[in-house]
């Protein structure tokens, strides 16, 4: 097996972790190299930190670790047995993601809905644009640029799966509960599965629930679920008065082809509880990480304002003063993808890609047990110096100058794979090259923005904590102000 750091008795290796894993795994594979073995109570995790090992796990060996290693988390109301995220690759895993890959993520889906998304965005930009009236006083108001943009995605997904709207930017008392709860509700989810899980580490505790992390997750997908399912009751109603003439439903979104298909075929593999657990899945895994690498891309320009200059001067000359940026633009703005590959490249909104070896499997001459627990760190191979000059440095000119595509399908490039390779590839890379760079040209094409309480570039903090996702510690704050040239 591969080599790595002593394990303690019972423990094992535990201690060797901090408040961030990605960043402790990444030092101890500079010093056990960059594949190596470490015990977290009774599991033995295979950790992989380099392009040309990932490459061979994700590629030659893509079947043996098609599986992932199951949180305990995810048991929460059997979740991980009907989840397309933590299944095992399976005809249901496969029906799941081809439901995906058909009726939401499509070339001829994503072109269908571009308007919706459209005026998504455009609704961000006029609230934005309240807030510049607001900030004109003595006193001036920052936005919470998560807060905004996250409404903004979660919107969209909502109007693509039901047409409807889950939040509003001005909040009010009138807005479901759980619906303006939404952001913390995922949040909480994604926290939870980022700890150290003392059921995964000894399955043996898992009628105890020890940290009550089962416990607060099923809360939470209960809370989701029910949102779910009372939309998805709402529609069946309206469809069943259309037909019988009493009214029309003019819905033609991705609920109104679900309920078509299982109309048509309902079975173990295709029904309600699994269609349920899809948007739970779709919600969960997309929001938060989406939302994340815009704010991180706002963070680094505001951080470093020679950039911010040359993306702005960028959006000026391919759209001019009055246009506002639309989908079949982004092809066009090159320093601004740029912008965001190197967002990807710091911050993977996912650290660290979880498997699980199906059999034994020899890997770069070292043997990965079954069972094993196998971990990609993105994050380690994002710093790694011998691959990245000046690594912790935000430099968008790297990605000008070699061309790594994020839609790497596990030949080329392992050096860059924010969305993972192979059979657990992210199904959504689509639908996230539209909106990302959508809402950021929007952003800065509309409007400048200055730090809240006037504070120096360098002295913007940077800093990050870990929930599964990686996130800023702290919200970014900006005032914008209305351009006037």
């Amino acid at each position: 097996m591969p080599p790595g750091p002593y394990p303690y008795p019972i423990i094992g290796n535990i201690l060797e972790l901090g408040h961030k894993p990605y960043e402790s795994l990444f030092h101890l594979s500079k010093k056990h190299g960059p594949i190596m073995t470490l015990k977290f109570g009774s599991l033995t995790s295979i950790v992989i930190s380099s392009p040309e090992i990932a490459k061979e796990a994700l590629t030659k060996h893509d079947l043996a670790f098609s599986n992932r290693q199951v949180l305990d988390i995810t048991r929460a109301l059997d979740h991980h047995r009907v989840s397309m995220v933590w299944s095992p690759v399976c005809d249901h895993w496969r029906t799941l993601r081809k439901l995906c890959s058909t009726h939401i993520f499509s070339p001829q889906k994503l072109e269908s809905t571009s308007k919706l998304r459209h005026k998504k965005v455009q609704e961000l930009v006029n609230f934005v644009g309240t807030w510049c009236s607001k900030g004109s006083s003595d006193e001036e108001e920052a936005i919470d640029i998560g807060k905004v943009v996250f409404i903004t995605i979660m919107n969209s997904l909502s109007n693509t799966l039901f047409s409807m709207d889950f939040a509003h930017y001005y909040g009010g008392a009138s807005d479901d509960e759980i619906q303006h709860d939404f952001k913390e509700i995922i949040e909480g989810i994604l926290d939870d599965a980022g700890q150290i899980n003392l059921v995964d580490l000894f399955p043996v505790l898992g009628f105890l629930d020890p940290q009550g992390l089962r416990g607060r997750c099923e809360d939470s997908f209960k809370r989701l679920l029910e949102l779910f399912d009372d939309i998805f009751d709402e529609r069946v109603r309206m469809k069943a008065s259309s037909e019988k003439g009493f009214e029309r439903t003019t819905c033609c979104d991705v609920l109104d082809s679900f309920l078509d298909l299982l109309k048509e075929n309902n079975s173990q593999d295709l029904n309600r509880h699994c269609l349920l657990h899809l948007f739970l899945d779709l919600f969960i895994a997309g929001l938060e990480t989406t939302t994340s690498t815009v704010e991180w891309a706002m963070a680094e320009l505001m951080h470093n304002p020679n950039e911010m200059k040359k993306a702005k001067e960028e959006l000026l000359q391919i759209l001019g003063r009055d246009e506002n940026p639309k989908e079949s633009d982004i092809s066009k703005l090159h320093y601004l993808e740029a912008i965001i590959k190197e967002t990807l490249r710091l911050h993977s909104p996912i650290p660290i890609l979880f498997h699980k070896s199906k059999f034994d499997v020899e890997i770069n001459g070292f043997k990965v047990p079954k069972d094993a627990e196998v971990l990609v760190n993105l994050w380690a191979i994002g710093r790694d110096s011998s691959i990245w000059s000046d690594p912790n440095s935000f430099v968008p000119e790297r990605f000008q100058e070699c061309k790594m595509d994020t839609n790497n399908k596990g030949n080329n490039n392992f050096e860059f794979i924010p969305f993972g390779s192979g059979r657990r590839m992210c199904p959504a890379i689509s639908l996230v090259h539209r909106i990302v760079p959508l809402i950021l040209a929007t952003l800065l094409h509309c409007f400048d923005w200055k730090i809240v309480d006037d504070k120096k570039p360098q002295e913007l903090d940077m800093s990050e904590e870990y929930g599964l996702t990686v996130r800023r510690a702290q919200p970014l704050l900006l005032v914008p102000i209305i351009q006037t040239d």
